[in-house]
């Protein structure tokens, strides 16, 4: 895996114990990489559009898992969601490497090599579900774009047996950037799609 090869020292120890909260976002570090053609997980860096992220051995985070990053520098909460596909060796923890397409969406220039984040564990994603479905059209619909950023902007119970879940989607091509708005309205009970619109806001 080829990694960008800048290590500034980091700003903990190594030996330092990671505390682990699942329901609290924890401050890291992501560099980034083009990935290569093997992985841990067995899983492609080409997953979830590119948005994919190789973990420590020792880290909490498992293959397939979704996890979220928030830069906490300039531009500040710029946010992607990245799904586990490799490991890198002699990483702690809470320290990243993101493939650069997912670098370039939290809005720095690569060559700052290191960036520190909010590492927020996302096992119950917004873009696992109806939200990768979605993300899947939006794809489709505009060939020639890379999605660079995405999240849950609403999730509204209608009825008993209607959902309706609103993302917002940027993205990006040599034509220009985009804002996608995307609406899908489900059945949760039956697991069924009802409708879905996308539209340019």
């Amino acid at each position: 895996m080829n990694s960008f090869p800048y290590q500034p020292e980091l700003p903990y120890e190594r030996n330092t114990a990671f505390a682990y909260d699942e329901r609290q976002p924890v401050h890291g570090q992501v560099t980034w990489t083009y990935g290569g053609p093997v992985t841990k997980c067995e899983m492609p860096w080409s997953e979830n559009n590119y948005m994919t992220v190789a973990v420590a051995r020792n880290s909490p985070y498992r293959c397939g898992q979704f996890i979220r990053l928030r830069n906490i520098q300039a531009p500040y909460g710029r946010e992607v969601v990245v799904k586990v596909v490799d490991e890198v060796e002699d990483y702690p923890p809470n320290r990243l490497n993101i493939h650069r397409n997912a670098f370039e969406a939290l809005g720095v220039n690569p060559n700052v090599g290191v960036l520190n984040v909010e590492i927020i564990p996302a096992s119950d994603s917004q873009m696992e579900g109806w939200g990768a479905r979605l993300l899947h059209v939006v794809e489709t619909a505009y060939p020639g774009y890379r999605i660079a950023e995405y999240h849950l902007l609403t999730k509204t119970k209608i009825s008993n047996t209607a959902m309706k879940e609103s993302y917002s989607f940027k993205l990006q091509s040599s034509q220009g950037n985009l804002d996608i708005q995307g609406d899908i309205i489900y059945n949760p009970k039956a697991n069924r799609l009802s409708s879905f619109q996308i539209k340019e806001i």
